[in-house]
């Protein structure tokens, strides 16, 4: 009988923000965003346990009074994947174990996500599985849109390529693929995120400026389960009135 994987989440927090300096700590409906995020993680059954990871005093503080595990990381940080293998290695995690990277700001996470995030290595081939990530179909329409990333997959449901450009591309103008919106939630086992921290930018992570494009040219196989979840990133103070929206949808349900 297979051993299966212990599955921890590790949500990277860090203050500085370009367009939002410490989002992590804006409030909605009086809680943190950090705490929102953490409280949906935890709800998935599947994580052994959810540690907020920040490289910040004013956040970790923050964490500690609310009662979430918090770990310190470096300031040096390129990506919060770099963050949060730091916190696995502090954590000491297994090293047969699964890290799932949580992006800190998405407060209306929906649990099952998570857990269609970790069914390949639950799967009977899921001892092959090194990574996963998710999408889901969108239009032709939006599938035009650069800021709206694709991914095509193989027979095996493994990522071939993501691209900001429309993929596949329709020669004949009709495509009988759906589009296939990526979703930046993953999943790594512990040693496929040392190998991916340790790796240096590639050519087409650099071109198209997505880093999981340093997996797949270096090898290392995405698995892409679908989902019919939606992610709902924070970007500027202004993406919070359609997080409270979101969140009174919610409780009218």
């Amino acid at each position: 009988m297979r051993n299966l994987p212990t599955c921890h989440g590790i949500i990277p927090a860090r203050y500085g923000s370009t367009r939002f300096p410490g989002k992590a700590l804006a409030h909605i409906e009086g809680k943190p965003m950090f705490w929102h995020v953490w409280s949906r993680a935890s709800q998935c059954s599947d994580l052994t346990s959810v540690s907020l990871a920040t490289d910040d005093r004013r956040i970790a503080s923050a964490a500690e009074e609310l009662g979430v595990p918090v770990v310190m990381t470096s300031t040096e940080h390129q990506s919060g994947a770099d963050r949060v293998f730091e916190a696995a290695s502090i954590l000491k995690l297994p090293e047969d174990s699964v890290i799932v990277d949580i992006q800190g700001d998405e407060p209306v996470l929906r649990p099952h996500m998570l857990g269609e995030l970790l069914r390949p290595f639950f799967a009977a081939d899921g001892a092959l599985v090194r990574v996963s990530t998710l999408a889901r179909p969108i239009s032709a329409q939006e599938a035009a849109l650069p800021d709206r990333v694709k991914v095509v997959r193989d027979a095996a449901g493994n990522a071939l390529y993501f691209s900001r450009s429309p993929i596949p591309y329709a020669r004949d103008g009709e495509s009988a693929f759906d589009y296939l919106v990526h979703i930046g939630l993953y999943a790594f086992r512990y040693e496929a995120m040392r190998i991916f921290t340790s790796l240096g930018p590639s050519l087409l992570e650099r071109a198209e400026k997505l880093e999981q494009l340093r997996l797949l040219e270096n090898g290392i196989a995405i698995r892409v389960e679908l989902t019919e979840g939606r992610s709902l990133g924070v970007d500027s103070p202004g993406d919070l009135t359609e997080v409270n929206r979101v969140l009174q949808e919610e409780k009218q349900s």
